[in-house]
């Protein structure tokens, strides 16, 4: 307990760092695993229409459903890349304080 105490202000961001890593690589997982099952939905559509399970008038409305919701799927994924990264391009830069550190450095020759 007093290891952790004392670990606390070294330990803390680094474990906060790791959870949104965590939190990042589930949503990834769970997004990949939506796209990949409505692409096996398809292909699997597509196998019952060849064996003659399906008509082509089933078909093509069963595909054109599958097909919408992996496009939406895709430009969700791009709206929320796009949002991540105007998120990044608003922060202020960081330079100032470096600026400011380094404006009292003398140049010898």
């Amino acid at each position: 307990m007093l290891m952790k105490a004392l670990l606390l202000p070294i330990m803390g961001p680094i474990s906060g760092v790791v959870w949104i890593a965590e939190q990042i690589q589930e949503r990834t997982n769970t997004e990949f695993d939506a796209q990949e099952n409505l692409h096996k939905r398809l292909l699997s559509l597509q196998l019952a229409f060849d064996i003659g399970e399906l008509s082509e008038e089933e078909f093509e409305i069963q595909e054109e459903e599958i097909l919408l919701k992996i496009q939406a799927l895709e430009e969700q994924a791009r709206i929320e890349a796009e949002a991540e990264e105007d998120e990044y391009y608003e922060q202020e830069p960081q330079f100032t304080s470096e600026v400011e550190k380094d404006k009292h450095l003398v140049l010898l020759p």
